[in-house]
């Protein structure tokens, strides 16, 4: 579907652009490059590394990817990501993120994903927020086109439920009336 991936994976970066001082984890299939040198595919592997934040994400995909626009599978999982970084929200073809495995504290991190269009699958298991009251319903909530929530399918009745949820938290206001003397 995205063809090879481009795999960053145990290389200990400690940072997103320690990208562009190294080589790609040679697979399979190597990912194709155009006559820049730059990879020519949709997925990007940077899991079991070092990496807390993600500055600098777009600048690094901008030199390494032929379209980094087009990205659309990015595992992070297993680094030391602390925050949901609104880079991502760049990223409008994205489909699927891991970032199982690291150490997202806050719920309302996730709401940053909410602008991408195209994400259904998404992984946070083995974050500190999946102990959060209501994880998969804020999840659902937030990112309603959701397909997938840490390798597990969101039903119909999960989504159901979750309307009802969203719902008694935002209860609508009734009308004020105003007294005429």
């Amino acid at each position: 579907m995205f063809g090879s991936p481009v795999d960053f994976s145990f290389k200990e970066l400690n940072t997103i652009s320690d990208v562009l001082s190294e080589e790609a984890n040679t697979v399979a299939r190597p990912a194709k490059r155009d006559s820049e040198q730059k990879y020519i595919s949709h997925s990007l592997r940077l899991s079991n590394n070092f990496i807390i934040e993600l500055r600098g994400l777009m600048e690094t995909l901008t030199a390494t990817f032929s379209n980094p626009a087009r990205l659309a599978w990015l595992d992070l999982s297993f680094n030391q990501i602390q925050h949901i970084d609104s880079a991502l929200t760049q990223l409008k073809e994205l489909r699927l993120l891991y970032l199982h495995g690291n150490q997202i504290c806050k719920l309302s991190e996730v709401d940053k994903l909410a602008l991408l269009p195209s994400l259904h699958t998404i992984t946070l298991h083995g974050n500190p927020m999946v102990t959060e009251k209501d994880y998969r319903a804020h999840l659902i909530a937030t990112i309603p086109h959701l397909k997938m929530i840490d390798f597990s399918a969101v039903t119909k009745q999960e989504r159901e439920l979750t309307a009802v949820w969203k719902k008694s938290r935002n209860p609508r206001k009734s009308p004020s009336h105003t007294k005429s003397n």
